[in-house]
């Protein structure tokens, strides 16, 4: 229950006022506005999926989480503090966005959460260091995605846990023509994109306990590297 609230309640608690995190969490007129031309969503179906996502996260995790790519922190360092036994990793590509969300774990006194600007296609860790490897709205993204597949899968832990959510297309013409015109233009989406069915393929063949689902033209998943 407390994940849950501190999901719906990301925004007003690390109390972000920028277009961005407005939009990510469908919490501004502007950020509703997107929500609904963009993506076809309202905020609860908007926290309904994000919850989904970090439903991989155990209340009171105590153990080493990577988040990638952390971008400003407003979806995750409310949850955090719920985790302050925990070892978290936070990486980002952009040192502007990563410096957003340190700001906000600052503000949240989060001493046991960590910044490293880096490349999750090339990721400085050991294999098997990591229990949970969280992306929330990242692989649309990252322009080598097989890269970032394999390396994810190679710091996992065996018995870890990959879980998130990210753009598919195919779900939603809207959302597509938006995509291709818009977010790609403007250099915040990478081709090629997933498909739902083609996600579950790839999951199935890398991880055991897959459990995904998708909501209008973003897909969630929660899966276990076998041990």
């Amino acid at each position: 229950m407390e994940q849950k609230e501190a999901i719906r309640g990301a925004y007003r608690m690390t109390g972000g006022n920028s277009f961005y995190d407005g939009m990510i969490t469908c919490s501004t007129l502007s950020g509703k506005a997107v929500c609904r031309l963009v993506w076809a969503m309202n905020k609860a179906e908007n926290d309904a999926y994000l919850e989904k996502a970090m439903s991989g996260i155990p209340e009171h995790f105590s153990g080493k989480l990577l988040e990638v790519p952390v971008g400003t922190g407003v979806l995750t360092m409310p949850v955090y503090r719920a985790m302050q036994e925990a070892d978290i990793t936070c990486l980002d590509y952009s040192v502007d966005m990563m410096g957003q969300a340190q700001e906000k774990a600052n503000r949240l006194n989060l001493n046991n959460v960590t910044f490293q600007q880096g490349d999750v296609g090339a990721l400085s860790y050991a294999d098997d260091t990591f229990d949970i490897v969280l992306s929330l709205n990242g692989f649309h993204a990252f322009p080598d995605k097989e890269a970032a597949y394999r390396e994810v899968f190679r710091v996992l832990r065996p018995g870890g846990t990959f879980c998130g959510c990210f753009y598919v297309m195919g779900e939603h013409k809207r959302t597509d023509w938006f995509v291709r015109h818009v977010y790609e233009k403007a250099g915040f989406f990478t081709p090629p994109y997933e498909t739902v069915s083609s996600l579950k393929v790839r999951l199935d063949g890398m991880y055991t306990d897959v459990n995904m689902g998708k909501l209008k033209s973003m897909a969630w998943f929660v899966c276990r590297k076998a041990g």
